[in-house]
């Protein structure tokens, strides 16, 4: 009865608006006090929630992100694939699509992709006469692949919280990133054969160099990154270092476009999205601590190994309480919330935690584009300067894709093992 209080209060506190970590935290703080659990621990718990070098990525990949936005190289990769897509059947929308899956390979951020990608886009598309709620709705669905494509700051809460390799998690979110990027890609195309929209002038062959050239820098990112991580050179946390300080070199010495007042701009866009995420992994250490108190793992565990669940009724249920999770929590808060639960489930199911991985973040996709909490209908929404409701409407049939997508990663586990097993080979 204790935890359907503590759950009871964390909704009540939520409903009230108070911040997910705080919450979290104060939920979790009153309920070790009644069972009389040591309190001067819990500082010292939250705190070494944080301690950690890997979690260390999250604020280097964030920053990138940011100077990615405002530095001129979501435009120029913009340019360059307009110059040699644009003129195809439904070619914005091809546009806006590959420049998100790029631009996931960069930032590690669904927001950040969303918000780079769709200032641009949006308009260029609704000038090409593409319907504005389809546009919206497109960009936010699209944006979503920046918390699957590695780098990828939900795989890295994943990796801390289950003490998994997380080069491997990454590598496990390629193919399935490709697949969804490409599921996008043939519904556009097919929507504009019927609609005979989206197709631009055609640039002639000499003219699409020089897009092509000034969009080299931005292009070599994410080899740099995930080159360094599968050779070995780098870690993540490094990684996510180098991807700052490439982002600054590029966007200030190259390009040019990033000046003092927006440097200000990121910084503090960093610290608040970082503040964010950090104070949230400290809350769910709370939580942690209460679970292993009242061996709520272990009692889960024991219930659904003795249902008749099975693997398929699992991955079905777990599926469902993520997307209603979704519907008002933010990723990181339903990995951090989830995850301890359901660690323990995986060795008596035979489930892959790479496989699982890849899952959990299809549904933690699919929330960033439901309401009434998808923070990417909040980020399109305000680009696309409409009403949320324009934005939801949009973006229907593309969840209907995402839920086909996440079905067939079920369904083939290979499509999200085969790389990973490939390393291990």
């Amino acid at each position: 009865m204790t935890t359907v209080g503590l759950f009871g209060l964390f909704g009540a506190l939520m409903v009230l608006r108070v911040p997910v970590a705080i919450s979290l935290a104060l939920s979790c703080a009153v309920f070790l006090a009644l069972s009389g659990f040591n309190l001067y621990m819990i500082p010292q718990r939250m705190f070494t929630a944080l301690d950690s070098t890997t979690l260390m990525a999250i604020p280097g990949f964030v920053f990138a992100g940011a100077v990615m936005a405002k530095g001129g190289i979501a435009k120029y990769l913009i340019n360059a694939l307009r110059s040699w897509l644009g003129h195809l059947p439904g070619g914005l929308a091809i546009v806006a699509i590959f420049a998100c899956a790029l631009f996931a390979a960069i930032s590690g951020s669904s927001p950040a992709t969303a918000a780079a990608i769709g200032a641009i886009m949006i308009p260029a598309m609704v000038d090409a006469g593409y319907d504005k709620r389809y546009a919206m709705g497109l960009v936010a669905a699209a944006g979503t692949l920046g918390i699957l494509i590695p780098p990828s700051v939900p795989m890295i809460i994943y990796g801390t919280v289950s003490e998994t390799s997380i080069g491997k998690l990454f590598t496990a979110g390629i193919l399935p990133g490709i697949m969804l990027t490409l599921i996008l890609m043939i519904t556009a195309v097919i929507r504009a054969k019927i609609g005979n929209q989206g197709r631009e002038e055609k640039v002639p062959l000499a003219d699409r160099w020089k897009p092509s050239l000034k969009a080299i820098w931005a292009a070599l990112l994410p080899i740099i990154i995930l080159g360094g991580i599968y050779g070995g050179i780098v870690t993540p946390t490094e990684a996510s270092v180098l991807a700052a300080v490439y982002a600054i070199i590029v966007s200030v010495f190259i390009y040019r476009e990033l000046s003092w007042k927006e440097f200000k701009d990121v910084a503090m866009d960093t610290v608040n999205t970082t503040g964010m995420i950090f104070l949230i992994i400290a809350g769910a250490m709370l939580f942690g601590m209460y679970l292993t108190n009242e061996q709520i793992p272990q009692k889960i565990t024991s219930m659904l190994v003795d249902s008749s669940l099975g693997y398929w009724g699992f991955l079905i249920l777990v599926s469902l309480v993520l997307f209603i999770m979704g519907t008002f929590l933010e990723a990181v808060a339903i990995i951090l919330i989830t995850l301890p639960l359901l660690m323990p489930i995986f060795a008596a199911m035979d489930i892959n935690i790479y496989h699982f991985a890849v899952i959990m973040v299809i549904n933690l996709e699919i929330a960033m584009i439901t309401p009434p909490v998808g923070l990417n209908l909040f980020v399109v929404s305000s680009i696309g300067k409409s009403r949320l409701g324009e934005v939801v409407r949009g973006v229907l049939p593309f969840i209907a894709l995402m839920i086909i997508g996440m079905v067939l990663v079920m369904i083939f586990p290979k499509i999200s093992l085969f790389l990973v097993d490939f390393m291990k080979g």
